[in-house]
């Protein structure tokens, strides 16, 4: 049993009330776990007894940068041709079951907190060898390449085998575990783990041209989105498009963490989608 929140589908029953949480903003999407449920699955093609909740896609006028995939595959099932897209870069992060990933013709397992990083062009499948459902993320985007400075390499590491780093000043009640250099400017995204002991807090509204996505892999707090102030848990997702205000409040009882992705390290583009030169 792995410490990270997983959807298992299924439907609520009929005698259940309608009293969910989701809810979509100008400035955020906030998608709960009792979201997760059989009717909104999606299927993909080169994908074998697969199925997959996307919870985050580029829209216009939102978060434009990125997609997120909830990925479930059954014992047998996964892809030998998983990404369509040329260019297209990816962050697998494994919540629950066994994973066989082979890049470049080297195969990895990944359990539960497993990770890997596949930089565009790299070739790669995914099977699921095992007697249970492999669950994990898929975050996918265009690379966008720099001047001067190569794309990064593939590799493949585990939440288990990177230390958090504590932020200033906070005693350890608010880490950050993470996976790639924030000064390897060869990335123009990151996929990080942000953990908040109880009490531990965003004690400032972060206003930031960073896109988000936060999946909740465990525990609970009260997150400001823009406005508001929402109640979260473990299985809930959060999707901030550039600079709605956040901010965190970790009410306990146990560690509340989060699967973050943003981009970074690249100008802002003044021509093209999006931007006012053509």
């Amino acid at each position: 049993m792995s410490d990270y929140f997983a959807p298992h589908g299924g439907l609520p029953p009929q005698t259940q009330l309608m009293t969910g949480r989701a809810v979509f903003t100008e400035a955020y999407a906030f998608i709960p776990r009792g979201v997760f449920s059989d009717i909104v699955t999606s299927y993909l093609p080169g994908w074998e007894g697969t199925r997959l909740w996307l919870i985050a896609r580029p829209m216009t006028g939102f978060s434009e940068t990125f997609s997120q995939y909830v990925m479930e595959v059954a014992p047998g099932g996964g892809s030998d041709t998983p990404e369509p897209e040329a260019g297209a870069e990816g962050v697998i992060f494994v919540t629950d079951g066994e994973a066989r990933l082979t890049i470049e013709n080297t195969d990895h397992t990944l359990t539960p907190g497993g990770y890997a990083y596949l930089p565009p062009s790299c070739e790669w499948r995914l099977r699921n060898a095992g007697d249970a459902p492999a669950r994990f993320h898929w975050v996918r985007k265009l690379y966008e390449p720099a001047p001067g400075i190569p794309a990064p390499r593939a590799f493949v590491t585990s939440d288990k085998d990177v230390a958090p780093i504590a932020m200033p000043d906070t005693g350890g009640r608010w880490a950050t575990t993470r996976f790639v250099d924030p000064a390897d400017l060869s990335h123009d995204m990151h996929v990080n783990i942000v953990t908040f002991q109880p009490g531990g807090l965003i004690p400032f509204e972060e206003t930031h041209v960073m896109e988000h996505g936060l999946y909740v892999l465990e525990g609970k707090a009260v997150y400001k989105l823009n406005r508001d102030w929402v109640e979260v848990e473990a299985g809930d997702f959060m999707w901030l498009r550039a600079y709605c205000p956040q901010a965190c409040y970790a009410a306990g009882p146990g560690p509340f963490r989060y699967l973050l992705y943003k981009d970074v390290n690249r100008h802002a583009r003044l021509r093209g989608p999006g931007a006012f030169g053509r």
